[in-house]
């Protein structure tokens, strides 16, 4: 029995080989991708975002990808119009869209009906939290916030200050965390739209994160943070992604490389394991394992039949 598939979904942590997947299925589906990922959509940041190149989209035509300034604010209600826009969009050329990426709560937003009320910003108490920041280090408002909601964690980086600090604000402003506000959302997903997930063994995927950093610093990835920083790009949204952060400090002096490199190392894994850990608990997944590479032919065909709505 064949069912109707608005579009598909493929999620993962980093490094676990999404991109190469999603290229196999696209070409099978005649799809175009939507890059599902919060920092691919800036201008500039290619090495450390492990954006997709031209050659590797072997054709396969990608959206949301390398078209925001890197000063640019980008929130998850500017991701879910956008998306649901291009989504529109492909199916009126008769293609079939296909999410890939690894930020859970964008891709949760455009699943449900997530309502995004702006709350007034409050400027004494982003004074106040800018001041705390700046005396005490964002290490602290970090703590404050997992202490007011502890879901917090698996939603904002710890380096991620606008939006910590933004979560910070509504709280004190309504007296709700941005998780209470996520479950009074609608809870049925407004499409049919299955979600295949990838994983590996843990430890593989360690050594893959950690040879995936080695690959990018080979690449450039300081000279790009360094062109970055020369033309200004700072205490952004942007650059406070994985791998930015950390080889900003290291130019202001605060790591060694070395220290700023293992960094980079430590914080993509713990990444990943967040990654993880909210796909498993939020959302609907089908899983399929990737650490045997003898699998993966079998896997795609599966994942093939799920995304035509063919049971098996």
């Amino acid at each position: 029995m064949k069912k109707e598939i608005d579009f598909g979904i493929i999620i993962g942590p980093t490094a676990v080989g999404k991109t190469s997947m999603s290229i196999k299925l696209a070409k099978a589906l005649n799809a175009e991708i939507i890059s599902g990922d919060s920092m691919q959509i800036y201008k500039q940041l290619d090495i450390g975002t492990a954006k997709i190149s031209s050659d590797e989209m072997e054709g396969v035509p990608h959206h949301l990808i390398d078209f925001l300034d890197p000063s640019a604010s980008y929130s998850v209600a500017d991701f879910q119009r956008d998306v649901r826009e291009k989504i529109s969009e492909i199916k009126s050329r008769n293609k079939f869209p296909l999410i890939v990426g690894g930020t859970g709560l964008y891709i949760q937003a455009v699943l449900y009906d997530y309502q995004f009320v702006e709350e007034k910003t409050d400027d004494t108490i982003r004074r106040k939290l800018e001041e705390k920041r700046e005396q005490e280090g964002i290490e602290k408002l970090y703590e404050e916030l997992l202490g007011i909601d502890p879901s917090a964690k698996d939603a904002i980086h710890p380096n991620n200050h606008r939006r910590v600090i933004r979560a910070l604000e509504i709280f004190y402003q309504t007296g709700k965390t941005l998780s209470e506000q996520q479950q009074n959302q609608v809870s049925a997903p407004l499409y049919h739209a299955p979600i295949v997930g990838l994983t590996m063994d843990r430890e593989l995927l360690y050594r893959r994160i950690n040879q995936r950093v080695d690959i990018m610093m080979a690449k450039g990835l300081l000279q790009e943070v360094e062109s970055l920083k020369k033309a200004g790009v700072d205490e952004v949204q942007s650059v406070q992604a994985i791998g930015y952060k950390e080889l900003y400090d290291y130019l202001e002096g605060k790591y060694t490389l070395e220290e700023a490199i293992e960094l980079i190392k430590q914080q993509s894994r713990r990444y990943a394991k967040r990654q993880l850990t909210w796909f498993r608990n939020k959302m609907d997944v089908q899983w399929f394992d990737l650490t045997n590479e003898k699998a993966h032919g079998e896997i795609y065909e599966e994942i093939l039949h799920i995304f035509k709505g063919e049971s098996k």
